[in-house]
């Protein structure tokens, strides 16, 4: 199995910047499509963006469509979640999970995702 790990985590300005990283030890990541989740204090996990085991596809949140960009480099074992005029409402930990190749199921379904990481905690000041 693969185990997902996130950084990148931290406190940042309202308008500005973070990017998020997940590696993963044991398998690579390149056998899983791979997704970016996040969870507010009393709130649900919620979808944020996922990205396909080659990276041709991506899939975003509607939320966070034109200031999130997921990617991934596969040579690296690495996935990253790079994040742009990031707003107070962005504030969560922000998980990292991986998903069979295999499923057909929506992205956006966090039953979907069979590995989950610790998270990283993302917080972002007005």
């Amino acid at each position: 199995q693969v185990q997902p790990v996130e950084s990148g985590g931290g406190l940042v300005q309202a308008g500005g910047s973070l990017r998020l990283s997940c590696a993963a030890s044991g398998r690579t990541l390149s056998n899983y499509n791979m997704g970016w989740f996040r969870q507010a204090p009393g709130k649900e996990r919620e979808f944020v963006a996922a990205v396909t085991w080659g990276g041709g596809r991506t899939y975003y949140a509607e939320s966070m469509k034109g200031r999130f960009t997921i990617s991934r480099d596969n040579a690296k074992n690495t996935v990253y979640l790079q994040m742009n005029s990031l707003k107070p409402e962005d504030t969560a930990v922000y998980y990292c999970a991986a998903r069979y190749n295999y499923y057909s199921g929506a992205y956006y379904a966090t039953d979907q995702y069979a590995y989950w990481g610790q998270g990283t905690q993302v917080t972002v000041s007005s």
